[in-house]
């Protein structure tokens, strides 16, 4: 139990070594003569006297424009002071991209700045940040991959985090190394490059060179056959049509409206979070938009594009096509057009108008924002974090789960995009029947659920065909084992009754 306060306590001083600042620009220091000029004074203290200088607004050479940034994360010390390396390889990072991913950015923070919190648990953190010595074990880079695998050791970390951490602490090093800041004394790491042969979701394949450190943690997952997920981007659980109906239930019961079609939406198109979340109200305003035929069969959808240059978000800037059924995209229409969403409309940045968030609380803040406004630049904002689908996950975390776990059963849990999988399950069900019946050919069936689950390679579909029947089979594997097994513990039982 000390083990696991203490693990407890160390994250939330790592989550703490990271700022995002709501609005930042970079500057420089100038002369005062400078057109653009404006003056700083710090006041003095016993420890150091007080001093004046002046900056300007950084200006791009080629665009003319400053460099205006929304939550820009900074690296702090202990004594929570800005650690100038950290928050200049951050800067480095964001320079180098066109439309840089603060999300991203904000990853790194977190993984420098737990990096700086285990060189500030050091007697002296400067010094052993540059250390060196000949003996390889002693160098800062090694101790601190054996810091990271002992934590795992312990249970304080995932493999897959001190994995990524490693990783962010290489990729430092090497920027460190390269704009020449110091030069180690003795390699950092061992390093090895070599050549993989790739196969893209085309079957065509190519080539790619690949750097790779002795200081790399491993960090595969044990597969457990009866764990009940399918790996999609991520493990995800089927939900059985009975815990389909507890969690349509519960979103019912506890009155959240917005929640409750945010929730149906992702189980009747297998729609992501982040898509659903940068829904516009321009999307459902039509009274008698144009529906179409579903090719799964299923009466008539509204085709919804999704992607870029769309409003609405995909995974890897895909461009997609959403299915919604007709009865669902009714009731998003009569959502939209009521008192309740345009009254929420009224409260959110930029009031009411088409291209606004279909999906926003009470207070008229969106679940989710969309990655061109996030690589926009807002000097008003005020809140120093990202708006990445919280407000769902805290929903179903602290009440619809809980009301699961109360009324069926305690054991009960799920994640947001398991309705992904549900839904992709849903749908596979459907088309498998049809095959069976004659109807459709398996080859037709893949399709469909391809196209229904947006995917980019047929191999993630056939881990949905294929679902039901892996099941099966391991079942009755472990099935047929247990009879063979009671039998033997029968016959031993008797064995020791009759002796």
């Amino acid at each position: 139990m000390d083990k696991v306060i203490k693990g407890k306590e160390l994250r939330l001083r790592e989550l703490r070594r990271k700022v995002l600042i709501p609005t930042f620009t970079l500057t420089e220091v100038c002369d005062k003569g400078d057109p653009a000029a404006v003056k700083r004074s710090i006041s003095g203290s016993k420890e150091r006297e007080a001093f004046t200088y002046h900056l300007k607004p950084v200006v791009d050479p080629i665009e003319g424009a400053h460099r205006n940034h929304n939550l820009f994360p900074i690296v702090l010390s202990r004594d929570s002071i800005p650690w100038d390396l950290g928050a200049l390889f951050i800067l480095d990072r964001l320079e180098a991209e066109t439309n840089p991913d603060m999300v991203t950015l904000k990853s790194l923070a977190d993984d420098l700045g737990a990096f700086r919190e285990w060189l500030d648990s050091h007697e002296n953190p400067d010094y052993l940040l540059f250390s060196f010595p000949k003996l390889p074990l002693s160098r800062v880079t090694y101790r601190y991959r054996g810091s990271l695998k002992k934590r795992i050791e312990i249970g304080e970390i995932a493999a897959s985090t001190a994995k990524r951490r490693m990783a962010t602490v290489v990729s430092f090093y090497r920027w460190m190394i390269k704009e020449e800041f110091f030069q180690p004394t003795n390699d950092p790491w061992q390093e090895r490059t070599y050549g993989l042969t790739l196969t893209n979701s085309y079957g065509g394949s190519f080539k790619k060179t690949v750097k790779s450190t002795d200081l790399q943690i491993l960090a595969s997952k044990a597969d457990d056959p009866l764990d009940d997920t399918i790996q999609d981007d991520d493990k995800l659980r089927p939900l059985p049509l009975e815990e389909q109906k507890w969690v349509m239930e519960a979103a019912d019961a506890l009155g959240n409206g917005e929640m409750y079609l945010f929730i149906l939406f992702m189980l009747l198109t297998g729609a992501r979070i982040q898509t659903v979340g940068t829904l516009r109200v321009r999307h459902f305003i039509q009274a008698n938009p144009a529906f179409s035929n579903g090719i799964a069969g299923q009466g008539q959808v509204f085709k919804l594009k999704a992607g870029p240059g769309t409003g609405i978000d995909t995974k890897r800037n895909k461009n997609k096509t959403l299915q919604i059924p007709k009865l669902l995209y009714e009731a998003l229409h009569v959502y939209v057009i009521s008192d309740r969403a345009r009254r929420r409309r009224e409260m959110a940045p930029g009031g009411d108008h088409l291209d606004q968030y279909f999906f926003l609380t009470q207070q008229g803040s969106p679940y989710y924002t969309a990655k061109a406004q996030s690589s926009g630049y807002d000097p008003n904002m005020v809140r120093r974090h990202h708006k990445n689908g919280g407000t769902v996950r805290q929903f179903l975390k602290e009440r619809l789960i809980p009301f699961v776990q109360n009324r069926y059963d305690p054991k009960f849990k799920f994640r947001i995009h398991d309705l992904r999988a549900t839904f992709g399950i849903n749908q596979t069900d459907i088309q498998m029947s049809l095959v069976q019946a004659g109807v459709i050919t398996l080859s037709k069936a893949r399709s469909i659920v391809k196209e229904l689950m947006l995917h980019t390679s047929s191999a993630t579909t056939d881990k949905y065909l294929d679902y039901r029947k892996q099941m099966k089979m391991i079942l009755a594997a472990i099935n047929g084992h247990g009879d063979h097994v009671q039998g033997w513990i029968d016959r031993a039982m008797k064995g020791i009754e009759n002796r």
